[in-house]
């Protein structure tokens, strides 16, 4: 194996065509999107250079400023209840059902699978207020509170679409961590069984620290996901009440093909790119300084 990755040519050989096709799907789009920041127009109308036009908007758009601070809130709710869930479950398939886990990890896995767009149909009849009630406000009703518009203030859809994507993603984080808690060694849970370690000290001392990686994993991989989060917004409020609920990807499509902005719409999506670049650099920052002080 060594002889193998020391050879320049085997390598690549091995990694060059994988190399390539990334650079032609992403690398590729991504410099052509840093160019149309440096413009303004569309395919229908052409483009003219703009230099740094696009940039000073940016800074001064308030509602990228309103979008931005949606994005986080938002990226930052939906991942700690994802991974949090999913970890619960995670443990509760482990120490408690242990080989009769199948089937409840089937079913909690189960929305991960279904269409986003019948998801989010699915929740809006939930909580729909007219001209049915839904489910929620019909159980609303029935211990004595009125009926509550979800969709018509910020505050209720930011916390409808937080339910909505936590229930349907919360199945996958659970069979990730869980694949992470059951490369535990059995003889190191057996010994803190032994030295008095059990519930919760088990958890915090032994299973939790040796589960960080498959953890550290799942919290990139969750806030990466929830700071390009869009088809869930689209599907369930299209960023409404107004735009309370537009993330950036959101406010990029708009701009770029709603209204034929490609060259504010590109910078944009490199202020998310960005955006996500850094939350990255920071998460794998603090991993590395809380496993030196372990």
């Amino acid at each position: 194996m060594h002889r193998v990755l020391g050879d320049r040519k085997a390598v690549l050989i091995l990694l060059g065509p994988a190399l390539l096709v990334y650079s032609l799907i992403m690398l590729v789009p991504m410099v052509w999107s840093l160019g149309y920041s440096f413009t303004k127009g569309n395919t229908i109308q052409g483009f003219t250079g703009n230099g740094l036009g696009n940039f000073h908007r940016l800074f001064t758009d308030p509602a990228v400023r309103e979008a931005l601070w949606f994005t986080a809130k938002y990226a930052v709710v939906v991942t700690l209840g994802q991974v949090v869930a999913g970890y619960l479950l995670a443990l509760l398939y482990v120490f408690f059902l242990k080989k009769a886990s199948a089937l409840v990890r089937t079913l909690v896995f189960f929305p991960v699978v279904l269409p986003t767009v019948a998801v989010g149909l699915l929740f809006q009849k939930f909580f729909q207020v007219a001209p049915q009630t839904g489910p929620v406000n019909s159980l609303l009703n029935a211990v004595g509170i009125g009926s509550i518009d979800w969709f018509g203030s910020a505050g209720h859809a930011f916390w409808v679409l937080i339910i909505m994507d936590i229930w349907r993603s919360m199945g996958f984080y659970a069979v990730l961590l869980f694949a992470g808690l059951v490369d535990i060694p059995e003889e190191v849970l057996e010994s803190a069984r032994l030295d008095g370690a059990s519930g919760l000290r088990l958890v915090r001392h032994i299973v939790l620290p040796m589960s960080f990686p498959v953890l550290l994993s799942s919290l990139i991989f969750s806030i990466n996901g929830t700071l390009k989060a869009f088809d869930s917004i689209v599907a369930l409020t299209n960023g409404g009440p107004g735009n309370a609920t537009t993330p950036l990807t959101l406010y990029m499509f708009q701009t770029s093909f709603t209204y034929g902005d490609y060259g504010y719409g590109s910078t944009i999506a490199l202020l998310l790119t960005v955006v996500c670049l850094l939350v990255t650099l920071v998460v794998f920052r603090v991993s590395r300084r809380d496993l030196t002080k372990g």
